[in-house]
């Protein structure tokens, strides 16, 4: 089935045809929001804009292209998002193994026309890298526009190992080749790589009206609701579709483990130690890379507020009064124990270790 239509956003839909139709859309562009308002599915609707071959404000949605585009069938429009690690050894199996596994993942996308947060372990590595690269260098298909789309950038993170394939990457993207266009999209720009970030233009998509959520929630929620069931998830939803999606409560209990985690690193006196020791064993390393992404969601936030307010903030029932660029420091910590906590390590133990460094920065 193709993908389910896009919801809200219309000013931002606006701007981008407008910038299509007078030959002024940047190469590199940057699709910043809150989680799951939508920023991959606006990215695609843009690649079918690109490609359409009406000359309408908006994708036609019937002519040949557009269909392709929206069962995600289009040779020129590769849309990349967090896989995990392929097992291979060998560089070019393992190149191999991403594309299947990125076939699978755009499988399951086709058959259900709509997604959820990826895995907290899944990321784009240097295997992904080389798979952009090998398709950024070929010709169009279809002698028209190359499209990239590269959901949750925020995840593509260069390999020490193999940093030839990181920066020739970064490179390709900083500099597209002629008729080509990456579309990026992060929930943080803020851990974007600094490189990338600086070259891409950003437009930020805001969170969608009451209107817009309950008209696609009631249109498309499979076992439909109704009434009060559809209001009390257009409630919850906060303006964000992928929020409403989230019914597992997976990204909740994060985000409460990250403030509970918080709290207590805020409170000083190695109480962020003594939390973290108390921690029952995470299940999954998934799930406490997770945590990690919603500690790092709510530090970041917090410092965008310092900067534009001033004064402290509050984080559940603490009380942060850390400067921005302290703060900045604790999320890059955070980001560095996500990539330590994709290797063997014990979940426990990091925390521990990235409670004592977190209390020192944002309690001195």
């Amino acid at each position: 089935m193709p993908l389910l239509p896009l919801a809200g956003h219309l000013e931002a839909r606006a701007r981008l045809s407008e910038a299509v139709r007078s030959d002024r859309l940047p190469q590199t562009l940057l699709l910043t929001g809150e989680p799951g308002v939508g920023k991959q599915r606006l990215g695609l609707w843009l690649a079918q804009l690109l490609v359409c071959q009406a000359t309408a404000k908006e994708p036609c949605g019937t002519c040949p292209t557009c269909r392709r585009v929206l069962g995600l069938g289009h040779a020129d429009v590769h849309w990349f998002v967090p896989i995990p690690r392929p097992k291979a050894s060998d560089p070019d199996k393992a190149v191999d193994e991403a594309a299947e596994s990125l076939g699978e993942v755009m499988t399951e996308r086709r058959e259900a026309g709509l997604w959820t947060v990826p895995d907290g372990m899944s990321s784009h590595g240097v295997a992904v890298a080389r798979l952009i690269l090998r398709q950024a260098g070929l010709t169009a298909v279809e002698g028209g526009a190359k499209i990239f789309l590269i959901g949750d950038a925020e995840r593509l993170v260069p390999q020490e190992s193999s940093p030839e394939a990181a920066n020739a990457l970064l490179k390709v993207i900083e500099e597209p080749p002629r008729a080509t266009t990456f579309i990026l999209t992060a929930s943080d720009p803020t851990r974007l790589l600094p490189t990338i970030r600086s070259r891409a233009v950003v437009l930020r998509l805001g969170r969608l009206s009451a209107d817009e959520t309950r008209g696609f929630l009631g249109a498309h929620l499979s076992p439909a609701l109704k009434g009060a069931a559809l209001e009390d998830k257009v409630r919850a939803a906060g303006g964000s579709i992928g929020a409403a999606l989230m019914d597992d409560g997976a990204l909740a209990k994060a985000r409460t483990a990250a403030v509970s985690l918080l709290e207590a690193v805020l409170a000083g006196k190695g109480q962020a130690l003594e939390r973290a020791m108390k921690q029952a064993p995470w299940q999954a390393r998934g799930d406490f890379s997770t945590m990690l992404d919603a500690m790092a969601e709510t530090l970041s936030g917090a410092a965008r507020t310092r900067i534009e307010k001033g004064g402290p903030v509050k984080i559940g029932a603490a009380r942060l009064v850390a400067e921005p660029e302290p703060l900045a420091l604790a999320v890059t910590r955070i980001q560095e124990a996500r990539e330590i906590a994709r290797g063997n390590v014990n979940p426990q133990v990091l925390m521990a270790v990235l409670a004592g460094d977190l209390e020192e920065l944002l309690c001195a």
